[in-house]
């Protein structure tokens, strides 16, 4: 009889036991990190962690997949938490709400994880989760820039084997200060478009976005996490 592995037992045999006992952490359940964690609950990993601080808004409802109508304002790791479970119930869910930075990283202890994603858009809270991974020798992949992209082009490389990426500029500046010698990232040569309106949020230019670019990202990170963990 079959059951929700047997479609990918049949690609990778025996190895799915390593994808049932792995322990994944997912930094920001958005654009990206939202298809990540509907592509690791689908390939089977047995206990998925996510962390956000968010409420899904209207505004989302353009690209991220765990955004409805009926999710509106609904806090984003309660609705990811839920989706989990809705695909595989067996799967263990813990929930951070929490924005990752220095000041509280030490609620979310890291080595409890084999690996971790690093779908977060903001370079003080990516630098800061990149630090304690490398220092607590956690495997961790880190998405580089999805907004003012049309493309799906989407890489796997070093971070400082980059081009383009103006996201990737900043964080290989940034790393390089701080001693990281080198960071799994996927990332995009695309050219940045320039938007034609650009709304603030925080001080900050809000990027236009598309559902395209951070699924295909997402997906390719989420390949990247599954092949790393059952040696593939």
């Amino acid at each position: 009889m079959e059951d929700m592995y047997s479609r990918t037992k049949m690609l990778i045999g025996d190895k799915i036991e390593s994808l049932k006992s792995a322990r994944v952490l997912v930094c920001g359940v958005g654009g990206v990190g939202g298809y990540v964690v509907e592509a690791l609950a689908r390939v089977g990993v047995g206990n998925i962690a996510v962390l956000d601080n968010d409420v899904f808004s209207e505004s989302n409802l353009n690209r991220q997949i765990l955004a409805t109508t009926n999710t509106v304002g609904r806090r984003k790791t309660e609705v990811a938490a839920e989706r989990i479970k809705s695909i595989n119930p067996d799967c263990k869910v813990t929930t951070y709400d929490l924005f990752y930075m220095p000041d509280t990283a030490d609620e979310v202890p890291l080595e409890n994880y084999d690996y971790i994603v690093d779908a977060i858009d903001t370079v003080s809270a990516k630098l800061a989760l990149i630090q304690r991974a490398k220092e607590a020798n956690v495997k961790i992949i880190s998405c580089m820039g999805t907004g003012n992209k049309l493309g799906t082009n989407f890489e796997v490389a070093d971070v400082y084997k980059t081009s383009v990426c103006p996201l990737a500029k900043v964080m290989r500046k940034e790393l390089k200060a701080r001693g990281v010698k080198s960071l799994k990232v996927v990332y995009s040569k695309e050219t940045p478009l320039i938007p034609k309106d650009t709304p603030e949020e925080k001080g900050r230019h809000i990027p236009g976005s598309i559902c395209f670019a951070p699924a295909i990202a997402a997906m390719t990170i989420a390949s990247e996490v599954i092949k790393d963990i059952a040696n593939l």
